[in-house]
């Protein structure tokens, strides 16, 4: 019976040091869910009214959840006296293992993190990384993808993208298409300008505004190089550099002008 007296001295001493710690622990709990919950709930309207990308706008409010649960509970083992110096020690090494191993995946997130902040393109913007053109169709934390004019898909790492030269022919809004043509000395210049820029707004895809521009580009042994500028929206523009060549052939074909022959010449287009 004795024995029963003293464990049972010994439990009630423990149940009355530690319900105190148990019930603050609870209390704590209850309203530290409660605090993160509005923090939550505040980062999510402050990321909808800042504009901020849809597509990582949930990724920080879920890390922001996380992080602040791990704190609570955190707190909540100090208060029950909970020894967290071997946990945390373990949980840095742990870190510091994951972080070495996910060196590359990490300086893609980082870089992740700056194109869905500052947005040097967007969805459908069509962009040159390096010698990489296509139209952006989904924007990711690690990667970009993008669809190349012959229907290719290309998934370059977002490192790649703030490592390097992003061209974005969307941003202005149009797109200059440039198509280089050999006349003889003999044509009339004035002529094949007039007739051009009069043949250009046939084609839809050719916008009014900016007008387009047809000047000499240079000149040859034999042959004066004319430059066709027109713009077009950059959806627009593969299908607004077709139709000027094709009009090209028709003016000249009708008005019997003469295209100058230079050997390894062929009809070109530049994009700006």
């Amino acid at each position: 019976m004795e024995k029963l007296y003293e464990y049972l001295n010994i439990a009630v001493d423990k149940i009355v040091f530690f319900a105190p710690k148990v019930l603050l622990a609870a209390l704590i709990a209850w309203i530290g869910i409660k605090i993160i919950k509005k923090i939550t709930n505040l980062v999510k309207l402050g990321l909808e009214k800042s504009g901020f990308s849809s597509n990582f706008a949930p990724f920080i409010i879920s890390v922001t959840d996380i992080i602040l649960k791990i704190s609570l509970i955190f707190i909540i083992a100090s208060i029950l006296g909970a020894d967290l110096t071997g946990f945390i020690a373990i949980l840095a090494a742990a870190g510091f293992a994951i972080g070495m191993a996910l060196q590359g995946s990490l300086g893609n997130f980082a870089s992740g993190i700056l194109v869905l902040s500052f947005k040097p393109y967007k969805t459908d913007d069509w962009i040159k990384i390096n010698d990489n053109f296509g139209q952006v169709e989904e924007i990711g934390i690690f990667n970009t993808k993008i669809i190349t004019r012959d229907h290719n898909t290309l998934i370059v790492p977002n490192s790649i993208v703030t490592d390097s030269i992003l061209t974005n022919y969307s941003l202005i809004g149009t797109r200059r298409v440039e198509v280089l043509i050999p006349i003889p000395y003999s044509e009339s210049f004035p002529r094949v300008k007039k007739l051009i820029n009069e043949a250009l707004f046939e084609i839809p895809a050719i916008l009014n505004d900016p007008k387009p521009v047809i000047e000499i580009n240079n000149y040859d042994t034999h042959s004066v190089m004319i430059a066709v500028r027109p713009y077009a929206n950059p959806n627009d523009y593969w299908k607004a550099v077709r139709d000027t060549k094709a009009i090209i052939k028709k003016v000249f074909h009708e008005n019997e002008i003469k295209i100058a022959y230079i050997e390894g010449y062929m009809m070109g287009e530049i994009g700006e």
